[in-house]
């Protein structure tokens, strides 16, 4: 940088113009505001320079910048060529402003350049990201010639607005693939839940292809892992994450972290945590405090919370959760309501539904079922079914009919088409031996033709995820599966561990 201001100073002293050249140094770098100021000076700019300052201000911001210098070339009639709507179009997606990009799209069919591949591609990802799928498809169905990122575009675009169907169809449909593409299945499938989904897209990568997974496609993986559980593939993403140095990027190590965190090997969440160093962003501290919480250890993520603020990292509405679960499964009622109290006071954060959830959670386990059904009335927004069903579990635990027929009557009226809350509230009233109750909430069941869904488990193997249901049978190797069940059964009973009754409630449990 000092050396690119001594030339300037020079050639300003020596009347040598080189600005052309210095503002695309600058931009390189980039500095911005300093390109910009040189720009300025230069009475009629070319479109080669107001396109690499276009293009610098639609990769850092701010973007509105790009169409000040748009309005100034139309003023001093500077014609655009396909590489000003390139870029135009790509700043127009991160202001998700639909009437500029119409404006825009208009202007460039307008001025000829509609045969351009590239143009024509940044048009399509502008309406895709905009979230106007029908103009983005109109676009690319138009396109005679189409390359990989025009597919990219059109099947993120389909997976960002959560049409996975429409994405998988055009992903199977083209002609040629690269990482980018696995990586926009691999990632909307992940965001909108469908996490076997992810997995399986991201094995079939590995399995079918020679193309190898980048930062991004681990960073969109690795949440997959996490919540199914599949500590083996997160493990070899480990593993391949070092062999590749991709660790040291900021998403794949927090998601790592997480990934490690939610499948309770807190030891290899916490090494990926010092690892990180002072590199730690909020989403660091949130995943290890929230993997500690979950997990039993209370006391430790009150104490990494302390060490956050010593380290001058604000806390969110993220990290409160954290720390009020954390106090949930501790046991520390006095130090959550603390931490409660002290959000909006200390940190100017207004509890959420969720914190509100937490406390009743919290009150709930300590037996305070009167004081978590008061903090309930007093919640400044509607509670949920999460809240309610929270407050219904806590009167099964401790017996306490009344406040389970207020939540359940509040969960009938939420959320009528769920059979756990019937099943819940007639085991309390069973536990209590008030069998009218049992018999009119059956009564109720089937009149309803409310129904219990079949309860279904994930099991780990071989890095596959293998999903089970009670006295499953369409698993390919389910004879084995239980052939090994009956050994098992055997030995025990052999050894006078298990009963015929034990022996078949451990099959369905093994089995669920």
């Amino acid at each position: 940088m000092n050396q690119l201001k001594q030339i300037h100073a020079y050639t300003f002293r020596n009347g040598i113009d080189h600005t052309k050249q210095l503002i695309v140094s600058l931009l390189q770098i980039p500095n911005i505001p300093y390109a910009r100021k040189l720009f300025d000076f230069i009475p009629k700019p070319t479109v080669f320079l107001y396109n690499k300052l276009i293009q610098a201000y639609a990769s850092y911001g701010p973007h509105h910048q790009c169409f000040h210098l748009y309005t100034q070339m139309c003023f001093q009639g500077c014609s655009l060529n396909e590489h000003s709507f390139t870029f135009l179009f790509s700043a127009c997606a991160s202001l998700s402003s639909h009437q500029q990009g119409q404006m825009l799209h208009t202007h460039f069919i307008k001025s000829g350049f509609g045969c351009d591949v590239f143009a024509l591609t940044s048009l399509v990802d502008m309406y895709a990201k905009l979230g106007l799928l029908a103009l983005a498809r109109i676009q690319f169905d138009e396109m005679i010639k189409k390359d990989v990122p025009t597919w990219n575009s059109m099947i993120a675009g389909y997976a960002r607005c959560g049409e996975l169907e429409g994405a998988l169809e055009l992903f199977r449909s083209m002609p040629a693939r690269n990482v980018t593409s696995w990586t926009a299945m691999i990632s909307g499938y992940a965001q909108n839940g469908q996490y076997g989904n992810a997995l399986s897209m991201f094995l079939m990568m590995e399995e079918e292809t020679e193309i190898r997974p980048n930062e991004v496609t681990l960073a969109s993986v690795l949440p997959a892992c996490a919540n199914l559980g599949a500590l083996e593939v997160g493990e070899r993403i480990e593993s391949y994450a070092r062999e590749n140095r991709y660790m040291k990027n900021m998403y794949v190590s927090n998601a790592l972290l997480e990934m490690y965190a939610r499948c309770g090997r807190i030891d290899k969440a916490w090494r990926v945590f010092e690892e990180i160093g002072g590199r730690k962003n909020l989403c660091s501290w949130n995943s290890m405090i929230m993997g500690l919480a979950v997990h039993g250890r209370g006391s430790e993520a009150s104490e990494l919370f302390y060490k956050m603020l010593r380290e001058g990292v604000a806390p969110d509405n993220v990290t409160f959760v954290g720390v009020l679960l954390a106090c949930t499964h501790g046991g520390m009622v006095e130090e959550g309501q603390h931490f409660f109290e002290s959000m909006e006071r200390d940190f100017s954060i207004a509890p959420k539904l969720e914190h509100y959830g937490c406390m009743v959670d919290m009150l709930g386990r300590a037996g305070e079922l009167g004081e978590a059904h008061d903090l309930i009335l007093g919640m400044p927004m509607k509670p949920d079914s999460v809240v309610w069903g929270t407050l219904l579990g806590a009167c099964s635990f401790h017996g306490h009919v009344e406040l389970a027929e207020n939540a359940a009557e509040a969960l009938f009226e939420l959320e009528p088409w769920n059979p756990g809350n019937y099943v819940i509230l007639s085991n309390i009233y069973a536990t209590a031996g008030q069998w009218d109750g049992v018999a009119r909430l059956r009564k109720l069941m089937k009149g309803g033709r409310i129904t219990k869904a079949a309860g279904y488990s994930f099991i780990e193997e071989g890095g596959y995820i293998h999903k089970f249901i009670v006295e499953d049978k369409s698993h390919s190797r389910s004879d084995e599966i239980y052939a090994l069940l009956d050994e098992i059964s055997a030995k025990m009973k052999l050894h006078g561990n298990v009963n015929d009754s034990d022996s078949e409630i451990i099959s369905a449990c093994l089995m669920e």
